[in-house]
């Protein structure tokens, strides 16, 4: 196989990590942008998909990364019930050196030349202040400040959404909803860990908690002194009678050496990509650990963006994130019946919504 073989376009039109309907490149040299726009579905209607703001080894990681990221998101708004598809876009360099009012504008035309097809957020590197720019080019922006006509930080409803997570794991694996009782491990309480823990403490949980900044950890435990905190995640996940384990900073928490040590059994945190490899949710189901997939619970943020273009309504998002609790149940049944774990489960459910929406 050449390396060719191995490359983007192989991805694109030969894997099964592919299937995507459009890949734009973009550049504009008076600003120096390059962007990557990946759209891999619109069965379910406009590919809905922030922009990642990133200094690239390549860029042909970059549009790796754009085609992952997009294939991920068309399984997120699926679950969701959201009438989006997938897609993605990354602009290339380090935002804190060539981020611009200029770039961001050419990126805003790009975006806008897709006629629609493509509706844009904030994602990694890039902020509720970068859409409201954006959105000055581009009508089919969301993420942007309530003072613009958008929703503002969707950290609020992410946290809710995996509250609901946790709900339907504790129904499923202990017959009650409730987390009264339970011990509740976070990692990272940064902008959506910081809200779950006030949602498990109103719900009478006990909560422990870790995060890489000091300063986010004290202004948990100044506000509340019943919340423990301990050194780091190697700490958090050795904690003795666990019974929820909550990883909410960064992806690959559950790995070959997480897995065995873990004392909770129970998975449901707000990060993204939270199994280091495939072989990972097998690990878990074969030591009695359920896993609550990481794009079906962490979905509250991308509801509240999609409302955005509806007339941002907070109560009515609210109540479309209550229903995570529903789907994850589902998603919990399916496994059972289908005898796969339910990260397969969830798969299998986005998948046969886009099929029945692309049959005439």
């Amino acid at each position: 196989m050449t390396e060719a073989d191995n490359g983007v376009l192989h991805t694109l039109f030969h894997s099964d990590q592919g299937g995507h309907e459009q890949v734009v490149l973009c550049q504009d040299r008076a600003s120096g942008l390059k962007a990557v726009i990946a759209i891999h579905s619109t069965a379910l209607g406009p590919a809905l998909g922030g922009t990642r703001f990133y200094p690239y080894a390549s860029e042909e990681a970059a549009v790796a990364d754009a085609l992952n990221l997009a294939r991920g998101m068309s399984y997120k708004n699926a679950m969701a019930g959201l009438d989006h598809g997938g897609g993605k876009a990354v602009i290339i360099g380090d935002p804190e050196q060539i981020k611009s009012e200029d770039l961001l504008l050419a990126y805003g035309r790009f975006v806008s030349s897709l006629g629609g097809r493509y509706v844009t957020a904030c994602d990694v590197g890039t902020y509720v202040a970068d859409m409201d720019v954006v959105a000055r080019e581009c009508r089919w922006t969301t993420g942007r400040s309530p003072e613009n006509g958008g929703a503002g930080d969707s950290s609020v409803l992410t946290a809710f959404g995996v509250y609901q997570g946790m709900r339907a794991s504790a129904d499923h694996l202990w017959g009650d909803p409730s987390l009264r009782g339970r011990k509740v491990g976070i990692a990272g309480v940064g902008k959506v860990g910081h809200h779950l823990v006030e949602h498990l403490l109103a719900d009478g949980a006990e909560v422990v908690i870790t995060d890489v900044r000091e300063e986010s950890v004290r202004r948990i435990t100044h506000k509340h002194p019943s919340v423990t905190a301990v050194a780091d995640t190697e700490a958090l996940i050795r904690v003795e009678g666990l019974d929820v384990y909550a990883p909410c900073a960064l992806g690959g928490a559950l790995n070959d050496d997480s897995v065995p040590v873990l004392t909770a059994k129970v998975v449901c945190g707000a990060a993204n990509n939270q199994l280091a490899h495939p072989g990972v949710e097998k690990d878990l189901a074969d030591r009695g650990i359920l896993y609550a997939p990481d794009y079906v619970v962490n979905a509250g943020g991308v509801i509240q963006v999609a409302d955005e273009l509806h007339g941002f309504d907070f109560d009515r998002c609210k109540a479309k994130a209550s229903k995570i609790f529903d789907t994850t149940l589902a998603i919990f049944a399916r496994a059972k019946a289908d005898g796969i774990p339910p990260a397969a489960a969830a798969d299998r459910i986005a998948e046969q919504r886009m099929a029945e929406a692309r049959r005439p």
